[in-house]
């Protein structure tokens, strides 16, 4: 390579030296070579097309499918000295003029151009009669029907490079290709004989991570998480629009720099919001996935994501936008069955074979959260790509779980693939170990082999676990050209010779441990609170209780003395947010309990609330302020749950909710038409005498009053609300 590519590398854009296959990359696209380029996310992989673009006589056209950030690109390279421009739909008709007239004076180095644009009479003879260097096509990934950004317009693209220009050198890049994808794009851009550049899909610096989503849980695990990784870069990416909003306005509300981003907002706001990201006046940036693509950021520290992804590619693809200058990245991953469930009923009104695709993308997802193997393994097979140990640097390799030998196993299954001609995938060779006769086993006759029902005293996720890690481990194989399907490997036939132990790790059940954690969550159990300011507490709403006259469950209940003694509010706001408590209970009793947690914090030197409390963002649910304002109004119950389209029971526990915070509502009106004074008097005395609310004791005491559930649920409200609130 001649000394002015150097010379230009470090002139222009400032570099010393070029970074992995960026080198041998440049140097085939000046000789004029067709180039196919796979490198992961913070690689560098505009340099690659941008420093021979500036190079080479004409101008390079660059396809890029995000008009957002074209201008991005555009403004950068603009900012280096480079006369570049973009032509899409926002431009007017004069600026459109001129920047075709700048490309025709040979002017122009490098025009980003929309596929849509592309396509485009009016833009095709235009471009036929500049002098074009070369074409460009970034995100190639989106050719492909098996990629996770699939765009039909991009299919054209060969057919409008050929209108351009005869024989025009293309290079095409992605930063996620499964060999399957890699193959689509070949062939779609009659490309199979072009140069391919891979690099290694392994960003070591990464740290991947996935945790149980469980309903409140996840919004303080990561206001906790944001709050110990203070003035650090983030990004949260969420799939709609709605969570986006609601995670931002959470996270600004919680004294965190935080901003939306989505395709929902004015285009103006979504500018200032990336660029407020980009230079620092925000930490976080709660997005849906159209942030991020080029958008060069090097020091995002950690990327969450809230909702599991649509694919791996579209995950490896999001997360690649933390750690990019080599340091630090946490790849946070927030999982539960559920969601993997919603996204496949968003697919239903896709064509069969689009709705396969996606189907299969999404089981690889979840294979991916559920798995306990190494997770960089997982991810870099799944780029076709071999490792061969464990990486040391996962939530899987730091915690792992139980493992059982999987050599009989192993041996059953590469049996199966053999015998079924290596023709069949997962779910076929799953259902064939376990005996399962249905149409596709009878009608291949597969109920005949020998391995047929071999496997049946195991359970398919068991099957889909041991099948998985062997592929892994390399025993197996996966066909590019019919995806799904498995075959032999090098090594089957040598291991069914000399079979030896391999390990097998168990997946994880990630629903099972969200529902134990909620339960443990309702139950208080394994006391997390501090048992020592929990008795002080229980005292204090002893002492205070006496003093009005009432039973100290009134005052405050025992999981808000709970949830106190773990997070030791020290302000009126920080108590209001404890569950069960509201600004109405700490105006009434809030301040002797705030002396008392001031001090204790003081003499035992600890983290307050401050730190770990979580506020919410203070609007109350819809639902919330229709019942406050038709109880206003005297509407009866039955009448409220029947507007709100609930049951009653339903609408009881809303407020329940509602007075439990601290809001006084008057009922009276409707007590009165359901129960007489003597019967009222009678609940009176108990709830003013008993040791707690339990609607259960209650029934039990009052067992020969007859009262039912319902009865007692309404007369608690008025009770709690007239004593408490």
């Amino acid at each position: 390579m001649d000394s002015t590519v150097k010379e230009n590398l470090k002139r222009i854009f400032g570099f010393n030296q070029f970074r992995g296959n960026q080198e041998a990359i440049v140097d085939n696209i000046l000789k004029g070579n067709n180039t196919f380029v796979i490198m992961p996310t913070g690689a560098g992989k505009s340099l690659c097309y941008q420093l021979p673009a500036v190079i080479k006589d004409g101008t390079a056209i660059v396809i890029s499918p995000l008009i957002a950030l074209m201008k991005n690109q555009v403004d950068q390279l603009n900012s280096f000295g480079i006369n570049a421009h973009f032509l899409n739909s926002t431009l007017s008709k004069s600026e459109t003029n001129r920047v075709k007239s700048e490309v025709k004076a040979g002017l122009t180095k490098l025009l980003y151009v929309a596929p849509e644009s592309l396509t485009k009479e009016e833009n095709i003879n235009f471009l036929s009669g500049s002098n074009i260097s070369f074409v460009a096509i970034d995100e190639a990934h989106c050719i492909s029907e098996w990629g996770h950004d699939f765009r039909p317009e991009y299919r054209k693209i060969k057919t409008i490079i050929s209108l351009v220009g005869n024989n025009l050198p293309v290079i095409a890049l992605t930063a996620t290709a499964t060999p399957k994808v890699q193959q689509d794009i070949q062939k779609n851009l009659q490309m199979e004989e072009a140069d391919l550049f891979k690099s290694s899909f392994n960003r070591t610096n990464l740290y991947y991570e996935v945790r149980p989503k469980i309903k409140n849980e996840t919004k303080k695990q990561i206001i906790k998480y944001i709050k110990t990784n203070k003035g650090k870069s983030g990004i949260i990416y969420c799939l709609s629009r709605k969570k986006v909003e609601e995670i931002a306005e959470l996270l600004q509300v919680n004294g965190v720099k935080a901003a939306p981003y989505h395709a929902g907002l004015d285009g103006h706001v979504r500018v200032k919001n990336q660029d407020d990201f980009l230079n620092e006046e925000v930490d976080v940036i709660v997005a849906t996935i159209a942030f991020g693509m080029g958008i060069d950021k090097p020091d995002v520290r950690y990327v969450i994501h809230y909702d599991v992804p649509k694919s791996l590619e579209g995950y490896y693809q999001e997360t690649g936008r933390a750690g990019r200058d080599g340091l630090e990245g946490h790849c946070l991953m927030f999982y539960r069955y559920e969601d993997i469930v919603k996204l496949e009923k968003f697919n239903k009104d896709k064509p069969v074979n689009e709705r396969e695709n996606a189907k299969v993308l999404l089981q690889e997802m979840a294979a991916y959260a559920e798995s306990s193997v190494c997770r960089r393994r997982f991810l870099l097979h799944y780029f076709g790509e071999q490792m061969k140990k464990d990486c040391g640097f996962c939530d899987n390799c730091k915690k792992p779980k139980d493992k059982f030998d999987g050599q009989e196993d192993a041996l059953l299954i590469i049996e199966a693939v053999k015998e079924t001609q290596q023709r069949f995938g997962l779910d076929h060779i799953v259902n064939l170990l376990r005996g399962v006769e249905n149409d596709y086993i009878i009608s291949y006759g597969h109920d005949k082999l020998s391995v047929f029902g071999k496997g049946k005293d195991k359970d398919e996720i068991h099957w889909k676990t041991v099948i998985r890690q062997v592929m892994i481990f390399g025993l197996l194989d996966k066909d590019i050209e019919n995806y799904g399907v498995i075959l032999l490997s090098d090594e089957s036939e040598e291991y069914l010779k000399n079979p030896y132990p391999i390990s097998i790790s168990k997946n994880h059940n990630f629903d099972e441990i969200a529902e134990t954690i909620s339960s443990e969550e309702m139950n208080s159990v394994g006391k997390a609170y501090d048992e020592k300011l929990f008795e002080l507490l229980k005292a204090e709403r002893k002492k205070v209780a006496k003093q009005k006259g009432l039973p100290p469950y009134v005052v405050f209940q025992d999981p808000s003395l709970e949830e106190m003694a773990t997070v030791y509010p020290t302000s009126r706001d920080e108590l209001a947010q404890i569950n069960g408590v509201g600004m109405g209970k700490v105006s009434k009793f809030g301040a002797t309990f705030l002396k008392l947690i001031e001090n204790y914090v003081e003499e035992n030197d600890i983290i307050t609330a401050s730190d770990v409390v979580v506020k919410t963002s203070g609007t109350r649910s819809k639902v919330k302020i229709s019942i406050i304002q038709q109880i206003d109004r005297k509407i009866d119950l039955d009448e409220i749950a029947n507007n709100l389209n609930i049951s009653m029971k339903e609408l009881l526990h809303e407020v329940e909710q509602i007075i439990y915070s601290g809001t006084k509502l008057n009922i009276n009106y409707y007590i009165d038409n359901i129960m007489d004074e003597e019967r009222e008097d009678i609940l009176h005395d108990y709830f003013m005498t008993a040791d707690s609310d339990h609607i259960k004791d209650a029934l039990g005491e009052l067992e020969e009053e007859d009262f039912s559930e319902e009865e007692i649920r309404v007369y608690r409200i008025k009770f709690i609300s007239e004593h408490a609130n």
